[in-house]
């Protein structure tokens, strides 16, 4: 058996975004993925990006929000920065990591001035989405 490449999926809160793309990644890569998700920031699990994951039937619930700082023990194969913000602020990684980008949309943003929840829940759930199909398309 073969070893799983370490991902880190970064993004500003880590709140919304990596949480789905690490949720994405156990579940559909599991088997050649060890993933994980950081942020540069705290901003806490984000309940509505719990709740469209859980409709796809990921349950990302036991997951919490993290310092990119509280996995500098851990080595990364490669590292995912999912918004601009992460992209700018990346810290450096040693040893032979590769860092690249693939921003998204964030979903509490677009969702903000919503009309209704089910609006605000239509951002999320096209976000969640494209983190999908990344997902299932990345080359690792």
């Amino acid at each position: 058996m073969s070893r799983k490449t370490k991902v880190l999926f970064l993004c500003t809160g880590n709140s919304c975004r990596s949480q789905m793309a690490e949720g994405w990644a156990r579940q559909l890569r599991g088997e050649d993925i060890m993933p994980f998700s950081a942020g540069i920031e705290v901003h806490g699990l984000n309940s509505l990006a719990v709740r469209v994951m859980a409709e796809a039937g990921v349950d990302i619930s036991g997951q919490h929000s993290k310092l990119v700082t509280d996995l500098q023990e851990q080595e990364f194969d490669l590292v995912i920065t999912v918004c601009g913000h992460a992209d700018e602020h990346c810290p450096f990684f040693p040893g032979p990591t590769r860092v690249v980008h693939h921003g998204f949309d964030d979903p509490p943003k677009l969702a903000a001035g919503a009309a209704s929840e089910e609006v605000a829940l239509g951002h999320y759930r096209r976000v969640r989405d494209e983190i999908r199909d990344f997902i299932r398309t990345l080359k690792i």
